[in-house]
């Protein structure tokens, strides 16, 4: 089981550290026109790669989609009931309560942790979330219109794309599905070095605070994603995935957009760098918890 983990955990920890580390030795990094290329390129291109070569049948992901939705809006739901109940911003706090980093750990963690099967599983929260965090975050944070935002995220349109040829069962060129996996595969080593490099700039404040806003995301997260599981009567790998994401911490992009809409982006700040490193003391614990499921 050790080694098991090990394998699971030290690929993830390792990149991250180098991100880290080259933010603290100073060394240059294009942090726009990484998360450019995420967002525009290798996202897409992921997304597309990974569903052209699932197998599984569409109704399989479809419940998965179906189930990171759920996720979501409970998650949300319940934020929302208790920041009101605790008389806290609303607009500043739901995001990094209810959208964890579905993307930079959750992504290569469940790679990892179930294989191509899992990964698969994977993307269809990550594209949720994503679709929920570019559309929800600006209505809540500058309501921004939902439409417009939506029509512009190119992961939609990846998704879009993959669930076709996963539904049509179409085969793509030998020359298109390699450009495109290589293009995929820049995502999980860009991302786990993004997130890395931009926690090393990140400073926590007001630290009682983000600590139980931070144990508050994780206890969210696993309380809803736990319900779902049992709603949707999900088991074995799918269980394992919808767990495992359910339980990353607040995103990174929850930090970006507090600090383009003005929204306590100190505080918001504290509570990404202080889940993260929450969520990697316990990922031992999380990961093997998944694994037996």
């Amino acid at each position: 089981m050790i080694a098991e983990l090990a394998n699971i955990l030290l690929p993830v920890f390792c990149l991250g550290a180098v991100g880290y580390a080259w933010r603290r030795l100073g060394f240059p990094f294009e942090r726009e026109f990484v998360t450019r290329l995420i967002m525009n390129v290798s996202g897409p291109c992921l997304v597309v790669d990974s569903l052209s070569r699932l197998e599984l049948p569409l109704a399989e992901f479809l419940d998965m989609v179906l189930a990171s939705v759920a996720l979501l809006l409970g998650c949300a739901v319940a934020a929302f009931a208790i920041l009101r109940l605790l008389k806290l911003s609303v607009r500043s706090y739901l995001p990094p309560l209810a959208i964890g980093n579905t993307g930079n750990m959750g992504l290569p963690l469940c790679l990892f942790a179930f294989g191509e099967e899992g990964l698969g599983l994977a993307i269809a929260v990550y594209v949720t979330n994503s679709v929920g965090q570019f559309t929800l975050t600006p209505m809540v944070q500058s309501r921004a219109p939902a439409l417009r935002t939506l029509l512009t995220t190119p992961v939609v349109y990846g998704a879009v794309a993959g669930a076709l040829v996963l539904a049509l069962d179409v085969r793509l060129p030998e020359w298109g599905a390699t450009t495109i996996g290589l293009l995929g595969d820049l995502m999980i080593p860009l991302m786990l070095l993004a997130l890395g490099n931009t926690l090393g700039a990140l400073k926590a404040t007001r630290l009682k605070f983000a600590l139980g806003m931070s144990v508050l995301r994780l206890v969210l997260g696993f309380a809803v994603t736990f319900a779902v599981s049992e709603l949707f009567d999900l088991g074995g790998t799918a269980r394992g995935v919808l767990v495992l994401q359910g339980l990353m911490p607040a995103a990174v992009f929850n930090y970006l957009f507090a600090a383009r809409y003005e929204r306590d982006p100190e505080d918001v700040a504290s509570i990404v760098l202080v889940s993260t490193l929450l969520t990697a003391l316990l990922l031992p614990l999380i990961v093997a918890y998944v694994l037996r499921l």
